[in-house]
């Protein structure tokens, strides 16, 4: 059986990474989403098992003790990953795989998985990005601006990403995702065909 592509969507927080995901979910149904792990409370609204899976600190800390982890990062006191078995399970079983995590994770990733296929999600612009932090209404301003700052180191790693694509308008950004993710699985098929045919 041929093995799933991992496709890794990544930026700073509040390029959209939620929703642009939710829309390719919507359009793209062979993909699977991993559920990320987290530490921290479920917010009014989320679902366990759907938004994130949530854990203590001593089991999130026993499964990256016992290399369980794909990846992992700190934020605000919480811990937030991404488990390896079920994405080991999802590629064996042929799927293609999407982690929707943010850039720190998604270069720990590269280095576990060098085929894995990430995407940078840019905001059109600072200005913007602020805009969008200040309209979730869920960081203090303090917050917000820890969010800035990092997002400047962030863009600063989109040079080690597969691909660039500005989520300027949503539907825009979604196909463009789209016909890159179909570019990579085309690329995917005819590597196997050559592999798996008689010289």
């Amino acid at each position: 059986m041929v093995k799933g592509i991992l496709f890794v969507l990544s930026g700073p927080s509040g390029t959209g990474k939620g929703t642009v995901c939710k829309k390719l979910l919507e359009r793209e149904k062979e993909l699977c989403l991993s559920v990320s792990m987290t530490t921290r409370e479920c917010r009014e609204g989320e679902i366990p098992g759907v938004t994130y899976n949530y854990v203590s600190k001593e089991t999130f800390k026993g499964m990256i003790d016992n290399d369980e982890m794909l990846e992992y990062a700190v934020y605000n006191g919480n811990y937030y990953g991404t488990p390896r078995e079920a994405v080991d399970s999802l590629l064996s079983s042929g799927k293609d795989v999407l982690l929707e995590i943010e850039p720190q994770g998604a270069l720990q990733v590269k280095k576990l998985f060098p085929e894995a296929v990430l995407i940078f999600l840019v905001p059109p612009s600072m200005k913007e990005l602020k805009n969008r932090l200040v309209s979730r209404g869920r960081e203090s301003s303090e917050e917000i601006e820890e969010r800035i700052k990092a997002a400047k180191w962030e863009l600063a790693q989109a040079e080690k990403y597969s691909v660039h694509i500005v989520n300027d308008d949503l539907d825009v950004c979604t196909q463009n995702i789209i016909d890159y993710l179909n570019e990579k699985r085309g690329e995917r098929r005819m590597i196997d065909k050559l592999i798996n045919e008689e010289a």
